[in-house]
């Protein structure tokens, strides 16, 4: 299956939109409060000196920006991936400047400096905020050397040197730690958010797929009886009239148009029996295996469909019966497609059934199995060996995975002794059919 790379990648465009551009706005209008909060309470509560004014100055510059974002984005708008690294940015070098006059790297509130990182970590992309990092990292090395004193009680008051060394490293390593860890969890909430949206639009052409060929049944079926009794009443006008009539020769078009329709009709329903049974219609286990096998059949490897127990065993002669849901269809299908594509000569896909109702496909072909590096993490999205390139995602193995473990299935990934893969499926407890009604 290909799934536009975009899904998962927010550089490329696909995500224009990151942030509602009225949260964003509200964050710093609590941001902005807690700061003009501290700065009196420091000032007149403790009897800090600090200048006052200019550091209320620096944080009215902040509040200037945020009623111009809102008069320019009004309502739920949302900032694309630059406009929200832009007001990240300016919260890093407003809140430096506050730093600033107010004790640098010594004020207990540099701290807030990993805030606007941390926010860019969850909702841009890795270069954003590797940018902001850079940023955030630049201003506290400058305030590490730069500042006004420290508002304290005694005067002349500083801070040993080496002291504000070790505050400057342990906020390197915090923004630094933060700004991975958050960006890391965060990608990977998005990666599995996009590849699970991808395993619903699989199954949803799937389901469309069926329901079109049940359409065209049906409509085969309803159309029959009009289109019947139009052939009847065309036939009877063409007895009727006089041969070198004029509208005789209509009528004998209306006669042929209609027995085409008829045959049209005919060949939809026959057409749609086979591929795209009813939704009520049950299958045998191992008929239900051909089904989902048959499309990617392709020249020069021979697929061996076998039933049989463990070791060899006979199975119970009467194979249970399953609904053809999509999740089954298109989970096994994607499974013996994989192999397909990667066989020499043979895939043999083994079905074996219990009485207790336990059910079972095994999938084995005679390439050269899965990588090493990648064989843990097999069914997890986006691995494969052959990501990014003629627009392989690695998705395929964990749609099926995801659509077969909606129906109750155990799918192991493994390599043969003798060379080659080996996908065993199985349903301990049965089919369960209830998550496709």
């Amino acid at each position: 299956m290909t799934i536009d790379s975009r899904l998962h990648d927010p550089e490329s465009g696909a995500v224009p939109r990151t942030l509602a551009a009225r949260t964003l706005a509200a964050i710093r209008w609590v941001a902005l409060a807690g700061q003009v909060v501290t700065l009196l309470v420091v000032h007149l509560v403790f009897g800090f000196p600090l200048p006052l004014a200019l550091a209320l100055a620096i944080v009215g510059a902040s509040a200037v920006l945020n009623l111009t974002l809102l008069r320019r984005r009004p309502g739920r708008d949302r900032l694309n991936e630059r406009e929200a690294a832009f007001y990240l940015g300016f919260d890093i070098l407003q809140l430096a400047a506050l730093l600033f006059v107010t004790g640098g790297l010594g004020n207990p509130f540099a701290l807030l400096l990993l805030a606007p990182v941390t926010v860019s970590a969850t909702i841009l992309s890795r270069r954003s905020t590797i940018h902001l990092c850079l940023v955030a990292l630049v201003c506290a090395s400058a305030l590490a050397f730069a500042h006004l004193p420290l508002p304290w009680a005694a005067e002349d008051f500083h801070l040993p040197p080496i002291y504000t060394a070790g505050l400057w490293v342990a906020l390197v390593v915090a923004l630094v730690f933060n700004a991975a860890y958050a960006w890391w969890v965060a990608e990977e909430a998005r990666r599995i958010s996009a590849a699970l949206g991808a395993t619903q639009a699989a199954l949803a052409r799937q389901q469309r797929l069926a329901a079109v060929g049940a359409l065209a049944a049906a409509a085969a079926h309803e159309l029959g009886s009009p289109l019947s009794t139009i052939a009847v009443v065309a036939r009877e006008l063409v007895r009727d009239l006089p041969a070198d009539s004029d509208v005789a020769e209509d009528a004998r078009l209306l006669l042929s148009e209609s027995q085409r329709c008829r045959d049209i009709l005919a060949s939809l329903a026959r057409r749609s029996e086979p591929d795209t049974p009813s939704s009520f219609a049950e299958l045998p286990f191992d008929a239900l295996v051909e089904q989902a096998a048959d499309p990617h059949q392709r020249d020069g490897v021979t697929v061996i469909i076998e039933a049989h127990g463990p070791d060899g065993a006979p199975v119970p002669a009467r194979p249970p019966t399953v609904r053809p849901t999509p999740e089954l269809l298109h989970g096994l299908g994607s499974i013996i497609q994989n192999a397909v594509q990667f066989a020499v000569a043979t895939v043999e896909v083994t079905v074996s059934w219990e009485d207790d109702g336990a059910v079972a496909v095994e999938v084995e072909d005679d390439g050269p199995g899965f990588a090493p590096s990648v064989l843990s993490r097999l069914g997890e999205p986006y691995v494969s060996t052959r990501s990014g390139r003629d627009g392989h995602m690695g998705l395929g193995l964990f749609i099926a995975r995801t659509l077969l473990e909606r129906t109750g299935a155990e799918v192991g990934f493994a390599n043969r002794v003798d060379g080659g893969a080996r996908v065993d499926v199985r349903w301990p407890a049965g089919i369960r059919v209830e998550a496709s009604r």
